[in-house]
């Protein structure tokens, strides 16, 4: 997770950061049910970081988390989910998995030194 033994790779660290996103957003909805805790994807907006070029929408990468974070639609008012421009969406299967979720928990106790659940 540190890339302490391992080639500093810039976008095979960003993807893992994003993956944990998720795994952390469905644990944390795991432990705590009554928790909206969801996780989303921006799209490729064109930001410093996605370029000029990127082709989404840069209003809609960020009005998912307003919808989420403010909404009282029944559709925004989950736990546990991934959305993509207001839509639920599939995730990576490998973030429903709780032994992998569990995983991170720990190992952020690891680096913390405080207990998530």
């Amino acid at each position: 997770m540190l890339w302490e033994k391992r080639k500093w790779q810039a976008s095979e660290a960003y993807a893992e950061t994003k993956f944990h996103d998720v795994l952390l957003a469905f644990a944390v909805a795991r432990h705590w049910p009554d928790v909206l805790s969801n996780s989303l994807e921006p799209g490729w907006v064109p930001t410093k970081m996605g370029g000029p070029e990127a082709p989404d929408d840069l209003e809609e990468g960020y009005r998912t988390q307003v919808w989420l974070a403010v909404s009282d639609e029944p559709a925004a008012k989950v736990a546990g989910e991934y959305f993509y421009h207001r839509k639920r969406v599939s995730p990576s299967p490998a973030t429903r998995v709780v032994a992998t979720q569990e995983r991170l928990l720990s190992e952020c106790q690891n680096i913390s030194g405080i207990r998530l659940v």
